[in-house]
C-alpha cells in the first residue's frame, strides 16, 4: 500500500492554488506548515488512517525542484463529470493541459482520464472508472 506521495515545489503558494482547485473535491483536507503542504483524507474515529497522503514541499536538499520524467500521481474522481470539472479547475488555477478528459484506447473501456501538469511540471492524472457510467465502447 502506498502511504504517501511527495512532489517538490519552489513556489508553495502557487502549488497551493493548483492542488486546492481539485483535491478538496476528492475529500482531501489541507494542513499547512513551514515544511509545505500536507493533503490527507479524513480519519474516521476508530478507523486506521486513510492513505495515501499527498505532500507538496520544497526539496530537502535545497536544490531547485524538478519534475521526474515518467513519474505521475493519479487521483480517482467519482464520475466522468467530476474529472472534467476538476481538470478545468486545475487548469484555471495554474496547471497546464497534458491530455484533455476522455477515454484512451490503451486502457480499459471504463477508464476515463485527464492529464495535466502542476505549476512545477509534475504530471497529474484525474480519472474515473465508475461502472454506472457509459464506457468507451457503449453505444
Amino acid at each position: 500500500m502506498i502511504a504517501y506521495v511527495t512532489v517538490g515545489s519552489d513556489d508553495i503558494a502557487r502549488a497551493k492554488r493548483f492542488y486546492s482547485a481539485f483535491l478538496p473535491a476528492l475529500g482531501y483536507h489541507l494542513k499547512e506548515g513551514p515544511e509545505g503542504l500536507s493533503y490527507a483524507l479524513p480519519r474516521k474515529p476508530g478507523q486506521p488512517v486513510t492513505l495515501p497522503d499527498f505532500y507538496v514541499k520544497p526539496p530537502f536538499d535545497g536544490r531547485p525542484a524538478a519534475a521526474g520524467n515518467g513519474g505521475m500521481t493519479a487521483f480517482e474522481a467519482h464520475t466522468q463529470k467530476q474529472v472534467r470539472g476538476l481538470h478545468s479547475a486545475a487548469l484555471a488555477d495554474g496547471g497546464s493541459d497534458e491530455g484533455s478528459p476522455g477515454f484512451r484506447a490503451s486502457y480499459g473501456p471504463r477508464f476515463y482520464v485527464a492529464y495535466l501538469r502542476d505549476p512545477q511540471g509534475n504530471k497529474i492524472a484525474l480519472f474515473s472508472c465508475n461502472p454506472n457510467e457509459p464506457g468507451r465502447d457503449d453505444d
